[in-house]
C-alpha cells in the first residue's frame, strides 16, 4: 500500500511538472509570461540564423537522413528549453520567402495576422468539422467563403465551399462533384461501376493524376489536351476530343480549366470552354452537364483587378505592367462561369500553408456528397453548423480559414492589387533586362504573371533561332538535349553561389513544355517566381548579372 502511495505521489509530481509544458487554461501571469518567453526565445534563435543568403543557416547540403532513419522513440521527458533549441535548429536551410533574392516558386511570405491566426489555431486546436469543436473558427470559414464568392463574381447567397487539404483537394472535390452529378449521388453508396472521363490541359498541374487515381476513375480515363504555344489548352483539340468521347457514348465527369499554370502562368480560356460545354450538352442531348472546375489556385488573386480603373491607374503601374494585368484579367474575370473554383491562399493570398478553398457556385450540390448524421452517432449533438456531414476530411483545422480571413481583411483589394501588381512589375522588368541579351530567350513572354521562364545559350548561338529549332525541328533533337544539360549547369552554378551567400535563388523545371513533333523531348528552363514585396530592381539586376557571369565561367572552364 505504501509503495502504491509513493508511485501515486511520483505520478502526481510529474503531472504537475508536465502542466508547465502547456498554455494555462485560465489566466495565469506567470505561466502566460513563460509561454510568451518561450515563443520569443524561439524567434530570437531563428533570427540568429539569418544572413545575406535567402536561407536560414547554412543551407541543407548536409542532411542527416540516414541518421534520422535510425531514430527511436524517447524514453524520458525533455524540457521546453531543449525543444526550443531543437525546433530552431530544424529551421536550418528553410528558404526565407520574403527575401528579395528568393525567387524560387509560388510561395509567399505570410502576413503577420495570418501567422497569428495559425498561432491561435495551434493553441486552441479547432476542428471545423462542426462548430461544437470550433466556435467562431467555423464562422471564419463561412465569412471567407462569402468574401471569395463576392470577389470572383459568385452569388454569396447561392454559393458555398470549404477549406481543404491543398490544391489537390480542390480538384478532387470538383471532380467528385462531377461524378456524383451524373450518378445522382449514388456513387457515394454504390461506388463507381462505369468509366468517367476527365479532361485537362497537358500542362495542367500533375495533381490531376492523383485525383483520377485516388477517386478510382483511373489515369487511363484522364484525357490530356494539347496546349498551345501560350501554355493554354487548345480549344480545337478540346472540342475534337470531347466530340470523339461523346460520340462513343462515354460520360464526361469534369473538365479542368487552369487559370494560371505553375510553370508559365498559362491561362485557359474558361469562357470559351464553358460555351463549348453548353453547346455539346444541347447538341448531344445529354441528360447531365459535365462539371467545369477552374483550377485557379494561383490566378484567383487577379480578380481584385475586376473593378480597378485601368484608365486612371491610381496605383501608377508602368504601361508594360498594365498590359500584363489587363491581359491576365481578360481570362480570369470569367471565373464566375465555372461550376467550382480552386483557390490557394497560401499561394497568391499571402497566408501560411495550408489554406486551400474549394469554392462551389451552387452549394446545394454539396448534398450529393453528404452522409446521414446517424452514421456519425458521436457527432453533431449540439451546435448549428456541421460541414463534416459532406466533407472528405473528418479532421479539418480552423487555421487556414482564420488565416485566410486575416490576410483578406488586412489587405483588401487595394493591398492585393499592390502586391500582385508589384510582383508582375518586377517580372516585367526582369524580362525586359533578359531580352537585351542575344544569348537568353524568355520562354513565356506572352504570359503575364509573376513567373519568368528562360533559357541560356553558349557563345556563338543565336538564342531566338536556337529555340525555334528546338521546338520545331526533329533534327535539332540532340542539340535540344545538349542545351538542356547546359542550362542545368547554369542553374547548378547559380545555386552554388547562393549557398555561398551571393546571388538570387532561382528554380528549375524539367519540362516547360515539349517540342512540337512526335515523341519530342522536354524543354527545360530556369525559372524566376517573384512573390516577395521586398524584391526590387537591385534583385532583378542580380538575376541577369549572375546568369551572364556563370555563362562566362562555363565558357572559360
Amino acid at each position: 500500500m505504501e509503495i502504491e502511495r509513493k508511485q501515486l505521489r511520483h505520478y502526481a509530481d510529474v503531472l504537475e511538472h508536465l502542466k508547465t509544458y502547456f498554455p494555462s487554461p485560465v489566466s495565469d501571469p506567470i505561466m502566460d509570461g513563460y509561454f510568451v518567453h518561450s515563443v520569443s526565445r524561439f524567434l530570437d534563435q531563428v533570427d540568429s540564423l539569418k544572413s545575406a543568403k535567402p536561407l536560414l543557416g547554412n543551407g541543407v547540403k548536409d542532411n542527416h537522413y540516414d541518421t534520422s532513419q535510425q531514430a527511436v522513440f524517447p524514453e524520458v521527458i525533455s524540457s521546453v528549453e531543449d525543444m526550443t533549441e531543437l525546433l530552431a535548429d530544424y529551421c536550418q536551410g528553410m528558404t526565407i520567402w520574403s527575401h528579395p533574392n528568393a525567387q524560387l516558386n509560388v510561395i509567399p511570405p505570410p502576413t503577420i495576422p495570418s501567422i497569428t491566426a495559425f498561432i491561435a489555431a495551434a493553441i486552441y486546436n479547432p476542428n471545423i468539422i462542426t462548430d461544437e469543436y470550433a466556435g467562431r473558427f467555423s464562422e471564419a470559414e463561412i465569412q471567407s467563403i462569402a468574401m471569395l464568392s463576392d470577389l470572383v463574381g459568385y452569388d454569396p447567397q447561392l454559393s458555398g465551399g470549404l477549406f481543404t487539404f491543398g490544391g489537390t483537394g480542390t480538384i478532387l472535390y470538383g471532380c467528385k462533384l462531377g461524378i456524383e452529378k451524373i450518378l445522382g449521388g449514388r456513387g457515394m453508396q454504390d461506388g463507381i461501376r462505369e468509366d468517367f472521363k476527365i479532361f485537362s490541359s497537358d500542362v495542367s498541374h500533375y495533381s490531376r493524376l492523383n485525383v483520377a487515381a485516388w477517386l478510382g476513375v483511373g489515369t487511363k480515363n484522364l484525357i490530356a489536351i494539347p496546349s498551345t504555344s501560350n501554355n493554354e489548352m487548345s480549344l480545337s483539340a478540346l472540342e475534337e476530343a470531347l466530340r470523339a468521347s461523346l460520340g462513343r457514348g462515354e460520360k464526361v465527369a469534369a473538365i479542368i480549366a487552369t487559370l494560371g499554370t505553375t510553370d508559365a502562368f498559362g491561362i485557359d480560356d474558361l469562357a470559351a470552354i464553358v460555351h463549348l460545354r453548353n453547346e455539346l450538352v444541347e447538341e448531344y442531348g445529354l441528360d447531365y452537364v459535365p462539371h467545369i472546375h477552374a483550377d485557379a489556385v494561383i490566378g484567383w488573386a487577379w480578380s481584385v483587378f475586376r473593378d480597378y480603373d485601368f484608365d486612371d491607374n491610381p496605383l501608377g503601374f508602368h504601361a508594360r505592367t498594365l498590359r500584363s494585368l489587363t491581359d491576365s484579367l481578360e481570362r480570369i474575370e470569367s471565373l464566375q462561369l465555372a461550376d467550382s473554383i480552386g483557390i490557394d491562399l497560401h499561394k497568391t493570398g499571402y497566408a501560411p500553408y495550408i489554406s486551400s478553398v474549394i469554392l462551389i457556385k451552387d452549394r446545394s450540390s454539396l448534398a450529393l456528397l453528404s452522409r446521414e448524421p446517424e452514421q456519425m452517432p458521436y457527432l453533431y449533438q449540439v451546435g448549428h453548423h456541421h460541414p463534416g456531414i459532406y466533407t472528405l476530411e473528418c479532421s479539418r483545422s480552423g487555421a487556414g480559414a482564420l488565416a485566410a480571413l486575416a490576410s483578406m481583411t488586412l489587405l483588401g483589394k487595394q493591398g492585393y492589387r499592390v502586391l500582385i501588381g508589384h510582383n508582375v512589375e518586377m517580372a516585367e522588368m526582369l524580362r525586359e533586362r533578359l531580352e537585351r541579351h542575344d544569348c537568353i530567350q524568355v520562354l513565356n513572354d506572352y504570359n503575364y504573371g509573376p513567373v519568368t521562364l528562360f533559357r541560356v545559350y553558349p557563345p556563338g548561338v543565336d538564342a531566338e533561332k536556337a529555340l525555334h529549332s528546338e521546338l520545331n525541328d526533329p533534327e535539332y533533337r540532340s542539340q535540344l538535349l545538349a542545351n538542356n544539360v547546359y542550362n542545368r549547369q547554369v542553374f547548378d552554378l547559380i545555386y552554388e553561389r547562393v549557398m555561398q551567400g551571393e546571388g538570387v535563388l532561382l528554380s528549375w523545371t524539367l519540362a516547360y513544355r515539349y517540342a512540337n513533333y512526335p515523341d519530342a523531348p522536354a524543354v527545360a528552363a530556369l525559372k524566376s517566381f517573384i512573390m516577395s514585396p521586398w524584391t526590387d530592381l537591385k534583385a532583378i539586376d542580380s538575376v541577369v548579372n549572375q546568369v551572364m557571369e556563370v555563362r562566362e565561367q562555363i565558357a572559360n572552364s
